[in-house]
């Protein structure tokens, strides 16, 4: 298992391929973070599909209604860009063509999308469980998708 340094601001993702572990990143997206750090704790994503899942691009997740369409019953959240590039593992947030539209749908980068620097609120990298990730079912939508099984903050599991 990774090495955890930050429990409280680190994730544990079970999915239906296996486990992935999140190091979130508080110091660059606070409002991201904690934002899905309260929902996890909500179990809001427990249950939740890969909706979009581009090959070579990303995993993307986090809505409802499983369509890319939906969020939580929170604000939208203000863009909180940053300097994190987009590379293989990067967790960021997915939002609208409005720069302030994060709510609760996320996704995660198979390989380089540098493209999305500075667009989007990059909030995480994996640590753990990448090969999960590259198994996950890809599609637009997705047929029979994959999905989180469990999300929890590693500070609550033990």
């Amino acid at each position: 298992m990774a090495a955890i340094k930050d429990p409280e601001n680190t994730l544990i993702i079970d999915t239906t391929q296996g486990r992935v572990v999140i190091e979130m990143l508080p110091d660059i997206a606070p409002k991201h973070v904690e934002r899905i750090k309260q929902l996890a704790r909500e179990g809001f994503y427990d249950g939740i599909v890969f909706h979009r899942v581009i090959e070579g691009f990303m995993a993307q997740t986090g809505c409802p209604q499983g369509r890319g369409t939906g969020g939580s019953n929170y604000p939208n959240l203000p863009a909180e860009f940053n300097a994190e590039p987009h590379v293989r593992g990067t967790a960021s947030m997915a939002r609208s063509s409005n720069p302030n539209s994060a709510n609760s749908q996320f996704f995660i980068c198979f390989g380089d999308a540098r493209f999305l620097d500075k667009q989007y609120t990059a909030w995480g990298k994996v640590i753990e469980g990448m090969e999960n990730v590259d198994k996950i079912k890809r599609g637009e939508p997705v047929q029979n998708p994959d999905k989180m099984i469990s999300m929890k903050v590693a500070a609550d599991v033990g």
